[in-house]
């Protein structure tokens, strides 16, 4: 898949494909329809199927405060959208320059002059540009207009899918995961909910309780999963490691910042910068704050026997009969 990041990256062999723009956070099942319905659009017109995204995505720089967790983060979403089968994608830097642009110069200067687009898909609420003046009318009238000098671009609006009866959307996946039901989460996305990071140096306070912990840098500033799982891990030999992980702000210790750290069973190896796709099985407890380490020592005893109990059974209930 070929990343271009920015429009002053852009080659003349790019010019000429079909996309979709959107924040496509976390990659859900919506998402992927739509990837499959750009495929197959590019097939028939023998044209790459380009996705348009943005870094930080638009409402983490209007308001970084109150933007959602994000379920992920850029490397994991080019990762699931390379694994969609996607030809390109189109990363655009969402700063003031971009905030401020106008709906018609975005699309003129992007869509037009810069990709070259010949068919364009969207969702049923996508807006865009200054002020969210941008909507699926315009981006129509605009298509047919630049249709008559020859660059012009067909436009279809791809409709709510839908799961049960309810809409499948980043929001759903974000609250699933809020209220511990990774099961929903997983309807929701087609796949197990992982996070990735690179094993980093922490304080070693988990090897003097007994404990030892892989911790990983999230690099972003909330979270979508807080409290105690049971987890496998991704990305240390072919089979993945079970354990037991924390992610919050470990109120017992200093209560700063949002960590996930991973104690994994019957492993003693040393994997500092590693990476690693930590799944999450099933949740064990919300996080807490204990009187003493010593208590903590225990809890975490009881929390790493549940788990250890939980993966057993599943992966007895999956291993071929």
């Amino acid at each position: 898949m070929r990343l271009i990041r920015g429009l002053h990256n852009l080659r003349p062999a790019d010019r000429g494909c079909v996309a979709t723009i959107g924040n496509f956070d976390g990659v859900h099942l919506g998402h992927r329809a739509v990837f499959q319905r750009l495929i197959a659009r590019g097939r028939d017109l023998a044209l790459p199927a380009t996705v348009i995204t943005f870094e930080p995505q638009p409402l983490e720089f209007f308001a970084p405060d109150a933007a959602p967790a994000r379920l992920t983060r850029l490397r994991e979403k080019l990762d699931a959208i390379r694994n969609d089968g996607i030809e390109q994608v189109m990363l655009l830097a969402f700063g003031p320059r971009l905030a401020a642009m106008d709906a018609r110069t975005f699309v003129q200067r992007l869509l037009i002059d810069g990709l070259g687009v010949r068919f364009l898909l969207v969702g049923d609420d996508f807006r865009f540009g200054q002020g969210r003046a941008g909507d699926y009318g315009m981006l129509r009238a605009m298509g047919e207009e630049a249709a008559r000098s020859g660059t012009g671009f067909a436009v279809e609006n791809l409709h709510t899918i839908t799961h049960g009866e309810e809409r499948i959307s980043s929001t759903r996946v974000r609250e699933a995961l809020a209220r511990g039901d990774l099961e929903q989460a997983q309807h929701l996305l087609g796949r197990p909910y992982r996070i990735e990071g690179r094993v980093a140096h922490g304080d070693k306070r988990g090897h003097s309780i007994g404990f030892p912990t892989a911790n990983l840098n999230l690099h972003r500033r909330f979270s979508p999963l807080r409290g105690v799982y049971a987890v496998v891990a991704h990305g240390l030999g072919p089979e993945p490691r079970a354990g037991v992980a924390n992610i919050g702000t470990r109120p017992t210790v200093d209560g700063q910042g949002c960590r996930l750290e991973v104690h994994l069973f019957d492993f003693d190896e040393t994997i500092y910068g590693r990476h690693l796709q930590v799944e999450f099985r099933l949740k064990l407890r919300d996080e807490r704050r204990f009187d003493s380490f010593d208590d903590l020592r225990r809890q975490i005893q009881l929390d790493a026997t549940a788990a250890r109990a939980y993966l057993g059974a599943a992966k007895r209930a999956d291993a071929p009969r």
